[in-house]
């Protein structure tokens, strides 16, 4: 099993379903030293699924006191490739620490120059 954090729109219910046909099960936890940006998403599916064009983006800052709240959700492994299918092509797909000590895969901006690891 995969542990993948939600911050955004993966957290809907419908577009759970959508994706993987299931409710996901999660914990709450937070990612340290990002903050929330947005990004735009012309993708028309991913929009019809999640109900919005807007998208919240995570954006490395470095500073431990920064800190964004989601839910760590276990998923398969063919449910994390069905979860990079729905991510567009302003995010990337990298492992990070999160407040627990968890690692997690994480999806944040594409053209973030910060660590793969954090």
């Amino acid at each position: 099993m995969q542990k993948l954090f939600s911050y955004g729109t993966l957290q809907q219910p419908e577009v759970q379903l959508a994706l993987f046909g299931r409710l996901l099960a999660g914990n709450q936890d937070s990612l340290p030293g990002y903050v929330l940006g947005s990004v735009t998403i012309r993708d028309q599916e991913v929009i019809r699924q999640s109900g919005t064009a807007v998208h919240p983006i995570l954006q490395f800052t470095g500073n431990a006191a920064d800190k964004v709240p989601g839910m760590v959700f276990l998923i398969s492994d063919a449910e994390l490739a069905q979860s990079d299918a729905y991510e567009v092509e302003e995010y990337q797909r990298v492992e990070a620490v999160m407040a627990s000590g968890n690692n997690v895969w994480i999806y944040r901006d594409a053209n973030d120059k910060a660590p793969y690891s954090d």
